[in-house]
């Protein structure tokens, strides 16, 4: 079953062009399944029923896995069984009828404008690190982009003279505009950090760490982990959180949530609805505190 499963995940990288995240997750999540098959007794891929697979789900609630989890192994079992269907490795679909557990979707945290202007302040612009970690920072809050997106910038995906940057995603791409404080700062960056942190002069990833290598997604959590103390800041603080920031700011200030669906990347319109919501559940206690007959 194992060999199934690496030319299902050849399939997604090569045919589907499926992101790294994505095919770390099938991996993962199709790895588990065919050990608690392997534990059972179920060799022959074909003979999976849908009970086998209701059973695992039952399974996976059992050892505490969260409703998320469940939902997202659910997606991957989909995905899987929907390929051996069509390659021919079972006549039928046992995971037609199964169904993910309802998710109770939370409202993000968002950091205020002025928890937002302490952050951005903390870093030192005396020291290549710090002016590296000044322009990570600014660049995030300014284009909300994922923390995977920022770290594999390259220098050619930033345009200076019109202000915007360019943003891929396997086989997507998205220009989002960058504001001054976020062009100053990537502008200091390139011209007096980059070049002496650089171990590779020739290698054209934007943001490198001490060591002159590409930074890494647990690198950039220390940096915002580390001005996040410093800014004394109580609030759980996220790579993340400054992406929900950007949105919502954005959504507070007017902006249409189509133009903020597309800069933040998101391919259903519901999932950035989220910050509408938010914005208005904020407008609903300015009401209530302020209205004299509210």
């Amino acid at each position: 079953m194992g060999d199934i499963v690496l030319k299902f995940l050849e399939y997604l990288n090569t045919v589907k062009g499926a992101s790294k995240n994505t095919i770390t997750s099938y991996r993962r999540d199709l790895n588990n399944l065919t050990k608690y098959f392997m534990l059972h007794n179920i060799t022959l891929i074909n003979k999976v029923t849908s009970t086998h697979l209701s059973a695992y789900l039952i399974y996976l609630e059992k050892i505490g896995r969260a409703p998320s989890t469940i939902s997202r192994n659910v997606a991957s079992i989909h995905a899987f069984f929907q390929y051996l269907l069509k390659m021919g490795y079972i006549k039928e679909n046992p995971s037609e009828k199964l169904t993910a557990p309802r998710i109770e979707k939370k409202i993000p945290e968002v950091l205020t404008l002025y928890e937002i202007d302490l952050l951005l302040e903390q870093p030192c612009n005396t020291s290549c690190k710090g002016i590296r970690d000044k322009a990570m920072l600014e660049l995030l809050y300014a284009t909300g982009i994922r923390v995977s997106e920022l770290i594999h910038l390259q220098t050619s995906d930033i345009n200076m003279n019109l202000g915007f940057i360019k943003c891929s995603d396997t086989k997507k791409e998205r220009i989002i505009p960058i504001g001054e404080a976020a062009k100053d700062a990537l502008n200091q960056y390139v011209m007096s950090a980059r070049n002496v942190m650089i171990k590779n002069p020739n290698d054209e990833v934007l943001f490198v760490n001490c060591l002159g290598q590409a930074m890494s997604r647990q690198g950039f959590w220390k940096i915002i982990k580390f001005y996040a103390n410093k800014a004394n800041i109580s609030k759980k603080i996220t790579p993340h959180i400054l992406r929900h920031s950007f949105a919502m700011h954005l959504v507070e200030n007017g902006a249409d949530l189509r133009s903020v669906q597309e800069m933040l990347g998101h391919s259903d319109i519901s999932t950035t609805q989220i910050y509408a919501k938010m914005s208005n559940n904020k407008l609903k206690e300015v009401y209530k505190k302020a209205h004299p007959r509210a």
